[in-house]
């Protein structure tokens, strides 16, 4: 409990060093400094009060029976709007889009055991586990996956309380998976616009369906740049590990329906709420439009 009052303790002063800074700002921003970070937050549009930039660089991804480590940097960034404070979305805010169109990059990864889905044992010598990626990881077995948003950047939504806290559901955001392999065409994903996967990550505690069994996060480290004018949260894991999977579908091409079949059967599709996991490693930097403006006066 201390530990959390210190952490709101902490935003509630950035917020206040950031509320002194005035509201002026010109025609175009030359951001400097840590604020480089925010170029792509749509500060200069109506409602965004704050900006967000949090790369994943580690964690570990449970799609049904497959398991992907994530070794690749992901970054999630955008503008949000003060928190709704009615209704069934109180405490999160809106999100909107970066405006170089990236809102969640895109990082291919590796799906062990490929196509086949052939995977050695974690006891196996050093040398076999070298032998079964050359021959069922190469550019033809191999299968890469890509999470995307599977909805507008305005579906996702954040509660920067919950963040400070460090308890509850921070980030909500509607995805889906991409499957690449020579043989699975170009538009095979699990996950759609019209049935996303959900992920409700937290830094807490979560209480899943069985299988699973609760596994616990991390809020972070509270630090502050740029004379209080940033919010750097260093360490923060954000976790999830009761939500569900659709089927696959449109895995290869005119070939679906026999494909299809196929890659749910390897995979293990669809995956009920309790055999999936989301454990996402995180730097989060978060600042108001407040902040960026005065740093757009600073720098004609």
């Amino acid at each position: 409990m201390h530990k959390n009052r210190t952490r709101v303790v902490c935003l509630a002063m950035l917020a206040m060093a950031l509320a002194t800074l005035g509201l002026a700002g010109g025609a175009s921003a030359k951001l400097v400094g840590e604020f480089t970070r925010f170029q792509n937050c749509p500060w200069k549009t109506a409602g965004v009060e704050r900006c967000l930039h949090s790369v994943t660089s580690g964690g570990t991804f449970i799609l049904g029976n497959k398991t992907v480590t994530i070794d690749k940097e992901v970054t999630l960034q955008g503008g949000y709007t003060e928190p709704t404070e009615e209704g069934p979305e109180a405490g999160f805010s809106k999100f909107f889009a970066a405006t170089n169109g990236v809102t969640l990059s895109k990082a291919s990864l590796a799906v062990p055991g490929g196509l086949l889905g052939i995977v050695p044992p974690e006891s196996s010598p050093p040398l076999v586990k070298l032998l079964s990626k050359f021959f069922f990881e190469n550019s033809l077995t191999g299968v890469n996956s890509t999470m995307e948003l599977a909805k507008p950047a305005t579906d996702i939504r954040i509660s920067e309380l919950n963040l400070a806290l460090g308890e509850g559901v921070t980030l909500k955001l509607p995805v889906r998976i991409k499957l690449d392999n020579p043989f699975l065409g170009k538009n095979c994903y699990v996950g759609s616009s019209t049935t996303p996967i959900k992920l409700e990550l937290r830094p807490d505690t979560t209480s899943p369906p069985a299988p699973n069994k609760p596994i616990t996060g991390n809020p972070g480290t509270v630090t502050f740049l740029e004379k209080a004018r940033i919010l750097r949260l260093s360490g923060v894991e954000l976790v999830d590990n009761a939500w569900s999977a659709p089927t696959a579908t449109g895995c290869g091409g005119l070939l679906a329906f026999l494909v299809n079949p196929i890659i749910n059967t390897q995979v293990g599709l669809p995956a009920a709420a309790g055999k999936n996991t989301a454990i996402l490693k995180n730097t989060v930097h978060t600042t108001t439009s407040f902040a960026l403006k005065k740093v757009d006066e600073e720098n004609p």
